[in-house]
């Protein structure tokens, strides 16, 4: 395998060590995101089978929900990230481990205090109304979600290890991981077919703790072996090394919080207008129009770490050569998505039968929202790894704010129905678009001063 790669980086006239780093972890994260994108398109019709079409709707508006929390982990793991990369790149090593040490036992006890305050609050909330569903799923609910809650928790903690490792430029490492928590899935799910009767209780549960189960063996693995000069250790937890990842990181916190709400709310909002089962067909088309975005985001995940490395070198030739070519990707990724609308008949038909309609409608509008995120993705991962990222979150805010209202106003106002929650979206993503390649061009020019350069 390596010496195909060296044949083909030599073909392929690749020869700064960075980008060879990325095309090989690049390569690698496509077979695995491969197999990943196969068995989470198998769980689909599966899932809908065991569960039905109500339950489903009510898993996936429950999964969104509880996904607002990861902002709980207020950055820090972005924070890392970055100051992980910085300080491998300066050769300080015991400074890298301080960050560990710092940023695994501080989201451990935010986590801890959250898990306890979510189950009190348990007893006072009625999650059938927050779900817009059934009263007889009352009893079960109640169980159900502090449940998922804790397990997510705990995943914020040992999903710190994919931080290091994304740091440290071995970026197919999520990729790898991800694919295992797929096939995992998989293989539950079938046999939750054939063992069980429908269970949104069994299937909550199990789904929750497969991938706390498989990052914690990660964890294990990792700080026994290539990691083990990094292995937190309380003693080395410092408020000096919290500061440092937490000044940088509250940027992110803010972005995440923003994003989640600008992102991840149109699940809510259509299960609150349109009751559960309308979250189907709209996640159905996200999934499918979210291959292009999961097919370039491989591309691009590798260059955010080294960014930073590269920024913190002054190798700006490199970082303009790259982002160069890393937008034409862009670019022509788009036809990908024109392509995918017009065979989507097609696709959905083979895929989920007649069991769900799609409206032609959303899919372009799902198309339209994926086509900008890709646009300014490049441009947003260069902002990230150089950490310039105050524009980005007053942008983010404002945004975020604006959309659910304009989400609602569209959808029942105007009648647009569920179409109307992502034409909110993509509205939203405008600014995003205009401003990030405006910064890179600042910044790598050097003409960047205030707000632009903070």
């Amino acid at each position: 395998m390596k010496k195909l790669l060296q044949k083909g980086f030599q073909k392929a006239g690749i020869k700064s060590d960075r980008t060879k780093n990325i095309t090989k972890h690049v390569i690698v994260s496509f077979i695995y995101k491969g197999g990943s994108i196969l068995a989470s398109f198998l769980m689909v019709p599966l899932t809908i089978n065991f569960l039905d079409t109500e339950n489903y709707g009510i898993w996936l508006t429950l999964s969104s929900f509880i996904a607002w929390f990861s902002f709980f982990d207020i950055g820090l793991g972005n924070g890392l990230r970055n100051k992980f990369a910085e300080a491998k790149a300066k050769g300080d090593l015991t400074l890298a481990q301080g960050y560990v040490s710092s940023a695994y036992f501080t989201i451990g006890i935010i986590c801890l205090l959250l898990m306890f305050a979510f189950i009190g609050l348990n007893f006072f909330i009625d999650w059938t109304s927050i779900f817009n569903t059934n009263v007889r799923l009352r009893k079960d609910l109640g169980i159900l979600m502090p449940i998922v809650f804790s397990f997510f928790c705990l995943q914020l903690v040992v999903k710190l290890i994919t931080t290091i490792y994304t740091a440290d430029q071995h970026h197919s490492m999520q990729g790898k991981i991800n694919f295992f928590n797929s096939v995992a899935y998989l293989v539950a799910l079938w046999l939750l077919t054939h063992t069980t009767k429908s269970s949104l209780m069994v299937y909550g549960v199990i789904f929750s703790a497969l991938p706390v189960l498989i990052l914690l063996i990660v964890n294990l693995l990792a700080f026994s072996n290539r990691y083990k000069d990094f292995k937190p250790k309380l003693s080395l937890w410092k408020k000096e090394y919290l500061n440092d990842i937490f000044g940088l990181g509250v940027k992110f916190f803010i972005i995440q919080l923003s994003g989640i709400i600008l992102f991840s709310t149109d699940n809510f909002i259509i299960t609150q207008l349109f009751g559960p089962k309308e979250v189907v067909p709209y996640n159905i088309a996200f999934k499918y129009l979210g291959i292009s975005s999961m097919l370039v985001s491989m591309l691009l995940a590798p260059y955010w770490s080294t960014m930073t490395e590269a920024y913190v070198k002054k190798d700006f030739v490199w970082i303009k050569t790259s982002m160069k070519n890393l937008f034409k990707i862009s670019l022509s990724s788009i036809l990908l998505i024109c392509v995918m609308v017009i065979v989507s008949p097609f696709i959905y038909n083979l895929w989920i039968g007649n069991k769900v309609e799609i409206p032609l409608t959303l899919t372009i509008y799902m198309a339209i929202f994926f086509a900008l995120t890709i646009l300014y993705a490049p441009f947003t991962y260069f902002i990230n790894g150089t950490g310039k990222i105050t524009l980005q979150m007053y942008s983010v805010i404002t945004t975020s704010i604006i959309n659910i209202p304009l989400a609602v106003f569209l959808a029942k106002n105007l009648g647009l129905g569920v179409s109307g929650v992502i034409i909110s979206t993509i509205l939203c993503l405008i600014p995003h678009v205009i401003l990030c390649p405006l910064q890179y061009l600042k910044i790598i020019n050097n003409k960047a001063n205030g707000i632009w350069n903070r």
